[in-house]
């Protein structure tokens, strides 16, 4: 299994910035993705941005380009998304998710809060 604790999470006004860390651990070595989503109150999960664990490929949402920049360190199991520009439809719950190899499945963090204030 894989376990992903997410942190970085917080209070912010608009127009400030956030960098939140997703942790992995245990049974890294089968990870070649990872994402983070974001979930609104009253509404779904949505997909924010994702990267390659191997070669670092990236995609964004359209909603976040230009705004947000996901990294990864993999000599420290961790990925980072640096969000700037933050509006308040941006505050959500962000959850880190790794897809694996094993299996093909895949995983979710606890989530970290992310509130913007106008």
């Amino acid at each position: 299994q894989v376990q992903l604790v997410e942190s970085g999470g917080g209070l912010v006004q608009a127009g400030g910035s956030l960098r939140l860390s997703c942790a992995a651990s245990g049974r890294t070595f089968s990870i070649y993705h990872m994402g983070w989503y974001q979930q609104a109150p009253g509404k779904e999960r949505e997909f924010v941005a994702s990267i390659q664990w191997s070669g670092g490929s990236t995609r964004y949402a359209d909603s976040v380009k230009g705004r947000v920049t996901i990294s990864r360190d993999n000599a420290k199991n961790t990925v980072y998304l640096q969000m700037n520009s933050l509006k308040p439809e941006d505050t959500a719950i962000y959850y880190c998710a790794a897809a694996t190899t094993i299996g093909g499945n895949t995983y979710w963090g606890q989530g970290t809060q992310v509130t913007v204030s106008s």
